[in-house]
Formats: structure tokens, sequence, C-alpha cells
């Protein structure tokens, strides 16, 4: 083979690689983003008058940020982490998977995951970014927090993305 003809199948090799390359952006959930969803639960608790364990995870269910409010009971500290990692792993809320073993589903069960009332995933134009969990009051109560704090990222009609 002479230089010339090598040089080609060089060329014709990186060409084929830099067609079949792609890109994709991808969407994390930051120390600001973490902050603004544990503020927003926590807001809402104090509205309740619903003292209340927060915490927000990444989309593995590593904590990013955590808040245990005045007169919250001691067990609402490890419930609030796992509340918010069961809904990152499995990428729904804990509610769900809450009805799920209601209505017969019980290998969650023999699973090990903790599936109470509380979790939420946080998305963001679809995907998950991470996951809030609330533990306090009462399972209605801590759901409805942790669907409120979760949507304190989602955009809105009148201002755009919010962060």
């Amino acid at each position: 083979m002479t230089k010339f003809e090598i040089g080609v199948g060089m060329l014709a090799t990186v060409v084929c690689f830099a067609a079949g390359a792609q890109t994709i952006n991808v969407t994390i959930l930051d120390q600001a983003g973490a902050h603004t969803v544990l503020q927003a639960g926590r807001e809402n608790a104090e509205q309740r008058n619903a003292p209340s364990a927060i915490a927000v995870v990444d989309p593995a269910g590593d904590l990013l940020a955590f808040q245990r409010m005045d007169d919250v009971r001691p067990a609402s500290v490890n419930l609030a982490i796992e509340k918010a990692r069961t809904a990152a792993r499995l990428q729904r809320s804990t509610a769900e998977i809450e009805d799920n073993i209601n209505q017969g589903r019980t290998a969650f069960v023999t699973a090990g995951i903790p599936v109470l009332r509380g979790g939420m995933p946080i998305r963001i134009n679809g995907a998950v970014v991470g996951a809030v969990g609330i533990a306090g009051l009462s399972k209605e109560t801590d759901a409805e927090i942790a669907n409120t704090a979760a949507a304190a990222l989602s955009p809105s009609p009148m201002t755009g993305q919010r962060r």
C-alpha cells in the first residue's frame, strides 16, 4: 500500500466515525436546584403546620440536600431519605408503589424497598433528575408536600424555566 492509499483509508475511517457520532444534552440537579426543591417543601410544610424531614437526592439516590424541621419525629430523618432514594431509583412516586402493593403486587415488600407515601421523582423535560422525600405528619400530607416540592423546578407557562 502506498502512503496515499493509507491516508485515504484513514480519512474514510475518521469520516465514518464522525458521521455516526451523536451528542446528547443531560440535565442534572445541581445544589441550587436541590435547595429550590428543599425550600418549596419547607414552605409547604410550614403552611400546613406539618413539621417534616425533607430530603433531596440525585437520580442514583445520593443525598444532595436535607433539612429536619423543628418538632419532627426522630425516625422521620431516615424515612425521608429512603423515600427520596426509592422514588429516584424506581423513577416513580412511592405512593404509586404503595398502591401497587395494596393491589397485590407484594414483590416490592420482599425486595426490601421502602414503600411509604412521600417520595416523588423530580422531572425536567420528562427526565428524572432526582427525587424528594418527605416524612413527618401523615402519609397523605407527606405525599402532598412531596408533589409540591418536586414541581418547584417545573417550567411555568408564564415565567419559563425556574431554578
